[in-house]
């Protein structure tokens, strides 16, 4: 399977809310981060699959719309760049938030993801801000 293909199943398993399926995709040594100021980073398998069920029970209907992916190979690693559109139910209100994640995949799993996303757009969105 491609690191593409990894990564595009990843973000495709979110719809479904399943935290085991989601969690599956990663490594044991996954590094998640957030460049987002309302972001969370965290690392290791089990304590990102710890997470999840906040995340999933806080945003209903959430779909990663893919927008674009590309796929390279640097220093024997191979890295995956989506841009995308996260869309959801947050406290009963739609949020359509851009951003753009970079991964890196090992062996069919995901071993990093850096996620950049607009925290103003969701704090506006969600009547948090009018800045």
């Amino acid at each position: 399977m491609r690191a593409a293909d990894v990564v595009v199943s990843y973000l495709n398993s979110f719809a479904a809310g399943d935290a085991d399926r989601i969690a599956g995709h990663v490594s044991d040594g996954f590094r998640n981060e957030h460049t987002s100021e309302l972001g969370s980073s965290c690392v290791g398998r089990i304590e990102y699959r710890r997470r999840l069920p906040h995340f999933l029970e806080s945003f209903a209907d959430r779909v990663y719309e893919i927008d674009d992916v590309i796929e390279q190979v640097r220093e024997s690693v191979i890295e995956v760049a989506v841009r995308y559109r996260f869309r959801a139910t947050y406290e009963g209100v739609r949020i359509d938030i851009p951003g753009v994640m970079w991964f890196s995949v090992r062996d069919a799993q995901i071993t990093k993801r850096v996620d950049v996303w607009d925290s103003l757009t969701f704090l506006r969105q969600t009547g948090q801000t009018t800045d």
